[in-house]
């Protein structure tokens, strides 16, 4: 019962960190890459859809993208999409697919991108901790039920902690290396 309730905590949380990952990989870094923008949420016939599955991504030069629509009638609202993000990006819209040219990153963007950075490494906290507490409080119960003894419960938590550390520790470093990489000039 513990150890199902460990597994489920460990996985849960093991999902908070990938991501953040998965976040932390659209943050950019002065280089164009269609990471940056593969999951921007385009509003598209009323539903928020991924740009990955609405349009190939390519990289023709160093500093800009080249987005081509799979559906031309859709090309508008790729660049509202793109407009409405937090990117700071000014999409070029040709008639027939859309550039983006990605400018160097000054010094003042640079620290507002490690303050957009450390925001989601806390955001990615708070949900291991949200897992913490409701596998503490599933422990608790069993417990009161009389399904694990003090001794499991007095474990289960102890192993829960050290699971919670290891997430924290593992969201840390990404958040590391992440404000490592924005600041590299």
């Amino acid at each position: 019962m513990v150890n199902d309730a460990l597994a489920e905590a460990e996985t849960r949380m093991k999902g908070a960190v990938r991501a953040l990952e998965d976040d932390l990989s659209g943050i950019r870094t002065g280089r164009a890459s269609p990471v940056l923008i593969e999951r921007l949420p385009i509003e598209y016939y009323g539903t928020p859809t991924p740009l990955i599955q609405l349009a190939t991504i390519s990289v023709p030069e160093p500093r800009q993208l080249a987005i081509r629509p799979f559906d031309p009638a859709s090309l508008k609202d790729i660049e509202r999409g793109i407009l409405a993000s937090d990117l700071g990006l000014t999409p070029n819209n040709d008639g027939k697919m859309i550039r983006l040219n990605i400018p160097p990153l000054t010094e003042q963007r640079r620290h507002e991108l490690v303050r957009v950075v450390h925001n989601r490494a806390e955001e990615a906290r708070v949900a291991v901790r949200n897992v913490r507490r409701d596998v503490h409080n599933d422990l608790r119960e069993f417990e009161r039920e009389k399904v694990i003894s003090e001794d499991d419960l007095a474990r289960g938590e102890d192993s829960l902690q050290k699971l919670t550390d290891k997430m924290i520790e593992a969201i840390g470093e990404s958040s590391k290396r992440k404000e490592a990489e924005v600041l590299e000039v």
